[in-house]
């Protein structure tokens, strides 16, 4: 079965485009590249990979199009629209033909929006039809405050592929889980939505034990079940706590643990069902091999 990381990030820093670098950790602070992962994705056997944006700007989108374009182990990318531009409809659709059918899904990083009901505003309507027409994939990258106006727009979506980014970032940090639980339970509900089993580490506070996750992840589990999540590496922001490689042995015993015989669906079919990109992985590899 094909090893497939549904999360995963490049960027050059001389782009310009990387405003929220500035004050991201030093480590973070330079580039990114496929080059700068290739051997450790080989070494796992990971086929496979959807690239997503890491800038508000569509000018970095066509740039992960040519990064894919001379790799093809990037099954795709998930890119950024301004979703309340007047034109939206219309940069979607060239986005999507820029893309030459490596255009997935969008995200138009709600995370960084003050107003945690921006995701439920009227203005995005538009943008949000021409995705459903286009066939495109929403990635929902969101805090635990901007859950309810999330879900205030999927009930107005029905049909709409969304895919939960870093389980809603729960603040595991703080110890924080009953209302974060409660909306997950709700959005679970929602037939049309996945979430990502990813970005759950750098939610750790400092010095803070792996086993602090067991209970998010018990809950992710029990709501999305094994044919809904989806695994991502979140590389190269998992660097601030991680590698890559542990963080895939992590990620296979804490699901072993809880769907010892769905692992081929979390870390690689379920990926390739809800994003449907038209390039396949490269090889196969078995998603409960070891490294």
């Amino acid at each position: 079965m094909n090893l497939v990381d549904a999360h995963q990030h490049y960027w050059r820093v001389d782009r310009g485009d990387y405003a929220w670098l500035h004050d991201a950790p030093a480590m973070l602070q330079h580039d990114f590249l496929p080059a700068d992962l290739q051997a450790q994705r080989t070494a796992v056997g990971v086929t496979g990979s959807v690239l997503v944006q890491a800038a508000a700007t569509e000018a970095e989108t066509r740039y992960l199009f040519e990064l894919a374009r001379a790799d093809r182990s990037i099954l795709g990318v998930v890119g950024w629209v301004d979703f309340e531009a007047p034109d939206a409809p219309s940069r979607i659709d060239a986005l999507r033909r820029d893309g030459g059918g490596l255009l997935l899904g969008l995200r138009p990083m709600a995370q960084d929006h003050p107003d945690p009901d921006w995701l439920a505003r009227p203005t995005l309507d538009a943008a949000f039809d021409r995705m459903q027409e286009q066939g495109l994939a929403f990635d929902a990258l969101v805090k635990p405050t901007q859950l309810p106006a999330l879900q205030k727009r999927l009930q107005r979506e029905r049909g709409l592929r969304v895919v939960l980014d870093h389980a809603g970032k729960p603040d595991i940090a703080h110890g924080s889980f009953d209302d974060w639980a409660a909306h997950i339970r709700a959005l679970a509900a929602l037939p049309d939505v996945h979430c990502k089993f990813s970005g759950l580490l750098t939610e750790l506070a400092p010095g803070m034990p792996v086993d602090a996750l067991d209970p998010y992840v018990d809950h992710l589990f029990a709501c999305f079940g094994a044919d809904r999540l989806v695994w991502g590496s979140d590389w190269p922001v998992l660097t601030l706590r991680d590698s890559y490689t542990h963080w895939l042995e992590l990620a296979r015993t804490l699901a072993r643990q809880r769907a010892p015989h769905a692992l081929d669906k979390i870390f690689g079919r379920n990926a390739l069902a809800f994003y449907r990109p038209q390039r396949t992985p490269a090889s196969t590899a078995s998603a409960g091999d070891t490294p």
